[in-house]
């Protein structure tokens, strides 16, 4: 798999690029226009940068890295020649499906199609191609090139072959690949996300307060960061968009989103992309405060 195609050049996106360009893979970087790929193209050169500086790698490895990666607008250019193709665009189904149904028809016959989605279906995604055993789930962990994680997720029809392969490219980038069968939120989300919901929850009946929410979680549980916090990190949106597919997936109430996180992404408080969620962000400010709404 020496071509890898990424589609979408966001936070996962570039960061994925990031990685599979630092192995030495050729990678091409697709988005719908310029602007959007070279905020990617920004963003890769300033983490790698950071990996200079902290001695993880060298700067003639971060200019190879650069050297690996092209872009462009066209999905149809961008997939013809891909061994793999990374699907990193918004956590959204309908959006997906239609990526998969054009990258089926331009993407080589053997090329392996991979989603990065926490938790919409491999096997729904898989349906819309003619190649559904070539279908399989590549869920990195944010921050890419950092995080080790790789979720690996099986669709029904899904190879062993295929899966296979993945799993060794996943070790060959020097991350740690986790076998997971494909059920709503597969196995990180459809933990990690009910209890973010419940912590928004427990804000939302006056338990306690945001800081006291995540310092109980942070002190008592070892958690490196609040779950509150932690929902800001992620995006309230998409916080909202797993509980969704959790909801309607297993038709259980318990998976219902709090009523505080629908009203918070309605009013466009998404988190730290927004400037405000459970927390204020300041750009240039480090200082975690809690967004005026929750002080006491």
């Amino acid at each position: 798999m020496k071509h890898v195609t990424v589609i979408g050049s966001g936070t996962m996106g570039n960061g994925i690029a990031h990685v599979f360009a630092l192995y030495e893979h050729s990678v091409t970087l697709v988005d719908i226009d310029e602007a959007s790929l070279q905020r990617g193209m920004t963003t890769i050169d300033k983490n790698l940068a950071r990996q200079v500086d902290k001695g993880v790698i060298d700067a003639s490895r971060k200019a190879l890295a650069l050297s690996h990666i092209t872009t462009t607008t066209s999905l149809d250019a961008g997939t013809s020649t891909a061994d793999l193709v990374v699907e990193a665009a918004s956590e959204q189904i309908d959006t997906k499906l239609n990526i998969f149904k054009q990258i089926d028809k331009s993407a080589p016959a053997h090329a392996i199609l991979a989603s990065n989605t926490s938790s919409i279906s491999i096997t729904r995604i898989a349906s819309v191609t003619k190649r559904p055993s070539q279908v399989i789930g590549m869920h990195f962990m944010n921050p890419v090139p950092v995080m080790k994680l790789v979720e690996v997720i099986r669709g029904y029809q899904t190879s062993d072959e295929v899966t296979a392969k993945i799993m060794a490219l996943a070790k060959a980038l020097d991350k740690i690949p986790v076998e997971a069968n494909d059920y709503p939120g597969f196995v990180s989300n459809r933990i990690l996300m009910p209890m973010i919901n419940e912590a928004i929850c427990t804000l939302h009946e006056g338990v306690a307060g945001v800081a006291e929410i995540d310092e109980v979680m942070k002190l008592g549980m070892a958690h490196p960061m609040g779950p509150l916090q932690l929902a800001d990190f992620i995006g309230l949106d998409v916080c909202l968009a797993i509980m969704n597919v959790l909801n309607t997936g297993f038709g259980n109430q318990k998976y219902a989103p709090c009523p505080l996180l629908v009203n918070m992404v309605m009013a466009g408080n998404l988190g730290s992309k927004s400037g405000q969620g459970f927390y204020k962000y300041v750009q240039g400010s480090k200082e975690l405060m809690v967004a005026d709404r929750f002080r006491k």
